[in-house]
């Protein structure tokens, strides 16, 4: 049998294959990188499994009259234990193989980039089952990637694609969520014998992938902290600290790793206790009452103190007439286990971190405060103090935006005025224009919205997708040059609307001096319409306060940058093209969606542009009478994520033998950062390919 090599250096090889058109190659060594990986995991498994019982009969002298020999008896157990380690992974590992991989390998494989370059692959190598298998994988983890949806979709139409091919092939590491949708699925249907068995399948894999992930801890390669780039510490026993505190911060952060959907960047709180709190409940309605006495026992190893549980726990004893045994039934022993060692894992983690300057995050919210260390929480309790001071007098830390845009740069464009900038709007990256557009073009665009928008286009097709006060109508670029080239809109009212957001990403460029490529994601022209005779006494809003590349929580003003947020997006812009109607401005607010830093009020021609984070929450006041249009634009430093439908559009008109004169091809397509899902092994390949892996354009 031959020895498993580095799948690192698989996965390079794979690429370099792959951009030098060599797909039969490139396939063959990136599935065999995947393979490799997999089989190199379950190596580690097994060894772990094999070696439990070396040099335990050494273990078991420290409690013996020897035991003043313990730190030789200690040190013969972790010789033997490493020697057959050794033994047992070098019979199927080279020697190469397990050395540790770099964070870009990690990143690379956490991200599923491999199936990235399959999906092109099979695709040229016109194996379309195969392409779409592992375009539908690589989807799974990085569901905002634009293209690969619509990679998807033109799989779905493919002669010979059958929907067997739109199977995640990591779904064998994906169980326990697999588990936790269809209990969710069942308890909604209230199916609550069904919803029990799928409880416990969810909380028996949880476990399970939890403590393979802890083998692999392990297993793997620890780095001491002088491989970091960090001084490094002199004594052996400071050395053999810093290595085993390494391995417990790793084993702990397996909660989070298990607990991370895949395509989320945030790990769910709470997952074991939650499913465990599902469990308990499912189990009382479908009559199984000892059973939700011992999950709900589990769940207080947890939470001891915590008031709901005792008052369910009561209930079930009371439900059960009393039983004495029901009374004494003990929590499940794995997960009793489970605390434990965890337990046991944190105080020695905290212990590190107040007297060996270690760095630990704890995953859990039901860490015990006794757990930490005094003096860190005394730490922690000034920490907040300070905040709540702040707080109550009104200040507040500074908001730093870390776009990379600069506001204050130059508007070229004659009689473009700025008129409101970060100062006047209480804010960071902030502007607005006036003069964009002139009447007769805002004229033009109104009439093209009148005579072509269909309700509710962009926003799934719902007509009132914010408010049931307000219809919404929109329009697409591409939308738009179709129908103007079955004549149904006029041919040069089209091209204007395309050419709009060609001189908004000019100027906006220009004006928040981009180090980077700047590319239009998405374009729409909007209206909102007041519904008549349903307007007195509204409290809502045309559009709720949100940030437009993350998810804000106002409560903890925290702002979480994943899916289904729009995560690409870098700067927005709205370009106004009417006043005649009473309410509708937008407003920007601080983080807790409720002080508001700035108003502005639409009129022809003016633009409002600024970066999509956590720095500009806004919303937009009710339109209480009349229609407001405006085209809403928004922009993205990653060519990958550039709108296709413009360029469908000017495909067209190419067709037609007309063309559109755009400067983002001279202009950006040199700067364009690459695409973050498409890390390469070197910087020339990065600018070759990492943007490109979906065939001849950029797209099949």
């Amino acid at each position: 049998m031959s020895l498993l090599q580095p799948y690192d250096f698989l996965y390079y090889s794979g690429v370099r294959a792959y951009f030098g058109g060599e797909w039969g190659k490139a396939a063959e060594l990136l599935e065999k990188s995947l393979l490799t990986k997999e089989a190199l995991f379950r190596v580690r498994k097994q060894c772990h499994s094999d070696c439990v019982a070396a040099g335990r009969e050494e273990l078991s002298k420290l409690d013996s009259k020897e035991g003043s020999l313990w730190d030789l008896f200690a040190l013969d157990w972790v010789q033997q234990k490493a020697e057959c380690l050794r033994f047992c992974i070098g019979r199927s590992v080279n020697p190469i193989g397990h050395l540790p991989v770099s964070t870009d390998i990690e990143y690379e494989f956490g991200t599923r980039n491999p199936y990235n370059f399959l999906q092109v692959t099979y695709f040229k190598l016109e194996k379309l089952q195969k392409a779409a298998s592992a375009a539908h994988t690589y989807f799974v983890a990085n569901p905002s990637h634009l293209e690969m949806r619509n990679n998807i979709e033109k799989y779905r139409r493919m002669k010979g694609v059958t929907d067997e091919a739109f199977q995640d092939r990591e779904i064998e590491n994906e169980k326990h969520w697999v588990h936790y949708d269809a209990a969710l699925h069942y308890e909604a249907s209230s199916d609550w014998v069904q919803a029990v068995e799928k409880w416990k399948e969810c909380v028996n894999e949880t476990l399970r992938q939890t403590e393979e992930c802890r083998v692999q801890c392990e297993l793997a390669s620890q780095r001491l902290p002088e491989d970091r780039g960090v001084e490094s510490v002199t004594g052996v026993f400071e050395k053999a600290a810093a290595l085993s505190l390494s391995l417990l911060s790793c084993r702990q952060s397996c909660v989070t790793q298990v607990a991370t959907r895949p395509g989320r960047i945030s790990a769910q709180e709470d997952y074991l206790p939650t499913q465990l709190e599902h469990l308990h409940i499912a189990q009382f309605k479908a009559g199984d009452i000892s059973g939700a006495v011992q999950t709900l026992r589990s769940l207080l190893l947890f939470y001891p103190l915590d008031k709901d549980s005792l008052d369910n726990l009561q209930l079930y004893y009371e439900t059960l007439g009393g039983d004495t045994g029901s009374q004494v039934t003990q929590p499940a022993q794995e997960v009793v286990r489970y605390v434990s060692r965890s337990l046991q894992e944190k105080k020695l983690l905290y212990f590190g971190m107040e007297k060996l300057d270690f760095s630990f995050t704890d995953p859990d919210l039901w860490t015990p405060e006794d757990v930490v260390p005094e003096s860190l929480r005394e730490t922690w309790r000034a920490e907040k103090e300070k905040m709540n001071e702040k707080m109550k007098e009104g200040e507040q830390q500074e908001e730093v935006d870390d776009s990379g845009f600069f506001a204050g740069g130059p508007v070229r464009q004659v009689g473009v005025t700025i008129t409101m900038d970060d100062e006047i709007l209480n804010g960071t990256n902030r502007v607005v224009l006036d003069g964009v557009m002139t009447e007769k073009e805002c004229d033009r665009i109104l009439l093209l919205a009148k005579d072509a928008a269909s309700s509710g286009d962009g926003y799934r097709g719902r007509r009132s997708p914010h408010t049931p006060h307000e219809t919404f109508e929109g329009l697409t670029v591409l939308r738009a040059a179709k129908l103007a080239q079955d004549g149904l809109v006029n041919q040069s009212d089209a091209r204007l609307l395309h050419e709009l957001g060609e001189r908004v990403r000019v100027m906006l460029h220009s004006y928040f001096r981009s180090p980077s490529g700047l590319f239009i994601s998405f374009t729409h022209l909007v209206c909102r319409s007041a519904v008549s005779g349903n307007q007195e006494g509204r409290l809502d809003l045309s559009h709720p306060v949100h940030v437009d590349n993350c998810l804000l929580e106002p409560e903890t003003k925290h702002c979480w940058k994943e899916p289904p947020a729009f995560i690409h997006r870098d700067l927005s812009a709205i370009l106004y093209l009417n006043d005649n109607f009473d309410g509708g401005e937008l407003f920007f607010t601080k983080r807790d969606a409720k002080t508001v830093t700035a108003r502005v009020k639409p009129s022809c021609g003016r633009l409002v542009g600024f970066s999509s984070g956590p720095v500009n929450p806004h919303g937009v006041n009710a339109v209480t009478s009349g229609r407001r249009c405006a085209l809403a634009l928004w922009f993205t430093k990653e060519k990958l994520y550039r709108d296709m439908e413009r360029e469908e559009a000017k495909a067209l008109w190419a067709a037609d033998g007309k063309t559109v004169v755009t400067k983002d091809d001279d202009e950006s397509e040199g700067e364009a950062t690459t695409t973050q899902n498409a890390r390469s092994h070197t910087q020339k390949e990065k600018s070759r390919g990492r943007g490109r892996v979906t065939g001849g354009k950029d797209e099949l």
